[in-house]
């Protein structure tokens, strides 16, 4: 790590943003510096609130503030692709929320940038460096072949019109918010699928209520997933492989416990639990990997990244056929 802890500013004060900020008070990799929203009074609310010293009322303000270090986009989906060019064009290194833009082509664009400016950059999917999916990967050779991969995420909102996952125009819907962990944590597991089908359940509004999800591997694997906004589902994942499975307990994508299920002898259980939502760990992998003078995480390679919004792209088409 730096001698000296990062300087965060973080873009968007919802409620993403301020679970980061108050997740990173738990760790002494880095600090929240500065602030910026598209308005003065919610700049200055987030920022009083948290004792931030520097409070901006433009995106722009804080992509340009010299005082940090990196930029935490936490703006909606949409806005996820302009809001870390943004950040990217001013210099800085850049965590952005899942999910990481809205399509592939956007995820493209903002990893060539990245590149060309030498600048790091990193999808905002904490879940990959929670301590007990650390552990399941190192586990992971001793499933044997995987065979199956099956996660569900599903919450219940009520319906309404002007909330973010309602609005088409916030990038709502089931999938984007909530789809993309199950998503992540097969790809995680099996890579890109090579044959995707999906079918889907529009709410009111027409984003999509329910995912629900089957991907093909040329090694003959297969995921079984599934999002909706509709209801609270258990949350749980399962990795099944020839020789062992593993369990994740609800929430799967939270710090949660697992157990390892051989096919002959004892299981074991394994327990994680953890102050805070979890999200300081993402924190801590930047900073590693910004004193290591790295441009990218190899837990969340921005090559995966793109992968996964393929996928998604994939998904979406798959719903529309």
């Amino acid at each position: 790590m730096n001698d000296k802890p990062l300087r965060w500013g973080i873009m968007g004060t919802g409620g993403i943003a301020k679970a980061f900020a108050d997740d990173l008070e738990l760790t002494t990799s880095g600090v929240v510096t500065a602030v910026g929203s598209r308005s003065a009074e919610s700049a200055e609310r987030f920022a009083d609130a948290r004792h931030i010293p520097a409070r901006h009322s433009s995106y722009e303000a804080l992509a340009n503030d010299p005082d940090i270090d990196v930029v935490y986009v936490a703006t909606p989906h949409p806005m996820h692709h302009a809001n870390a060019r943004l950040a990217l064009e001013a210099g800085k290194a850049v965590l952005v929320e899942k999910p990481f833009t809205m399509n592939a082509d956007e995820a493209r664009d903002l990893v060539e940038l990245a590149r060309d400016k030498n600048l790091f950059l990193m999808e905002a999917m904490w879940t990959r460096f929670l301590p007990h999916i650390r552990h399941i990967r190192e586990l992971l050779p001793s499933l044997g072949r995987v065979v199956t991969v099956a996660a569900d995420h599903g919450q219940w909102f009520a319906e309404d019109a002007g909330f973010r996952l309602f609005a088409p125009e916030l990038g709502g819907g089931a999938l984007l918010d909530l789809g993309i962990y199950p998503v992540s944590f097969a790809s995680m597991v099996l890579g890109e699928p090579e044959r995707v089908a999906a079918i889907a359940t529009p709410a009111f509004t027409g984003v999509d209520a329910q995912t629900s999800m089957l991907f093909g591997y040329g090694s003959g694997a297969q995921a079984v997933l599934s999002c909706t906004l509709s209801a609270v589902t258990p949350t749980t994942a399962t990795i099944v492989g020839t020789d062992a499975r593993i369990e994740v307990e609800g929430a799967f994508y939270a710090p949660a416990s697992f157990t390892l299920i051989p096919r002959e002898g004892e299981r074991s259980r394994f327990e994680y639990l953890d102050e805070g939502r979890g999200l300081r760990y993402q924190a801590d992998e930047v900073a590693l990997r910004l004193a290591n003078g790295e441009t990218e995480s190899p837990l969340m390679p921005l090559a995966e990244t793109v992968s996964i919004m393929t996928t998604m792209d994939r998904v979406l088409a798959a719903t529309r056929t």
